[in-house]
């Protein structure tokens, strides 16, 4: 019987090297966006399509150097702030934007694949723990966002293009959530010494579904509406509650451990996990209340 380590050792024998094989995902991401925004601008899909699609790009691909930067830093008070800060504005954006659209669209089956997310989330998570073996191009964090991003892209390519104009709340909807993902999902992707590039695939992936939906006229049923648009919301959510600050020895979001005096430290971080995540959602809760 073959075992996994045998399949992982097939899997990491004679391979391209894993960071060529991220920037290849990122850079494939990256052209199909291009190409699809041009055939969408060539046709009769409305431009507010591939500007949603960019904008969404944009925002991540803003956080992401950010946060690739942030990895070297040794300080444990940076990992703390950095990933307090932007789980707490992904948490809060969840709540403001992503959720309300989910039970717009249909209110039970929206409350439903909101559970369905954030469960599937927390399964693909866990599971994903017996492919640490393997050198996958994929990280799970940046997996579960492309997910997210389909999801969400797929609504948005069936109902945004009747929208009468593109709003100021349209836009920090995105960027508050996409921005703060950006950065935490390439501190820790390159806190783990992988390329921070693959994270161009789920940064793409809003305008790789939705632009292909529009141009096909795909006019799915509020019950598939809702469904979809909260399993985006639930993955999302997941994926910030994963990365708000625990702070336990070996944590990579909080390094209690970093010092002699565990228990100290240990507490005094805590203290700046919990402040940093407020002010990460006060700031998004500011921004809705200030353009909304």
């Amino acid at each position: 019987m073959v075992s996994f380590e045998d399949i992982a050792d097939r899997a990491n024998g004679d391979r391209v090297p894993l960071s060529t094989r991220e920037r290849a995902i990122g850079g494939a991401g990256v052209l199909a966006l291009v190409a699809l925004s041009a055939l969408a601008l060539a046709t009769d899909v409305t431009w507010k399509l591939p500007a949603i699609s960019w904008v969404a790009f944009g925002a991540m691909a803003l956080g992401a150097p950010l946060g690739a930067r942030a990895a070297a830093a040794d300080h444990p008070l940076e990992p703390v702030w950095g990933y307090g800060l932007a789980s707490g504005a992904m948490v809060t954006s969840t709540a403001l934007f992503l959720i309300p659209q989910a039970l717009a669209q249909h209110g039970r089956f929206g409350s439903l694949g909101i559970a369905v997310g954030f469960l599937a989330g927390y399964a693909g998570h866990s599971l994903g723990h017996r492919f640490t073996h393997l050198d996958l191009p994929v990280d799970h964090t940046a997996a579960e966002l492309t997910v997210h991003a389909l999801a969400a892209g797929a609504i948005i390519g069936a109902i945004y293009g009747a929208m009468p104009s593109l709003t100021s709340l349209l836009g920090i909807a995105l960027v508050s959530h996409k921005a703060p993902a950006g950065y935490a999902a390439a501190r820790r992707l390159a806190g783990r010494d992988r390329s921070v590039a693959v994270l161009a695939l789920p940064a793409a992936a809003v305008g790789l579904i939705a632009l292909p939906v529009a141009a096909v006229g795909v006019t799915p049923s509020s019950t598939v509406r809702g469904l979809l648009f909260g399993v985006g919301a639930g993955v999302f959510l997941h994926v910030a509650v994963d990365l708000l600050p625990e702070c336990t020895a070996g944590s990579e979001t909080c390094p209690a451990d970093a010092a002699a005096d565990g228990h100290r430290l240990r507490d005094r971080l805590r203290t700046h996990a919990a402040v940093s995540s407020v002010v990460g959602g006060t700031a998004v809760v500011l921004g809705w209340l200030l353009i909304g």
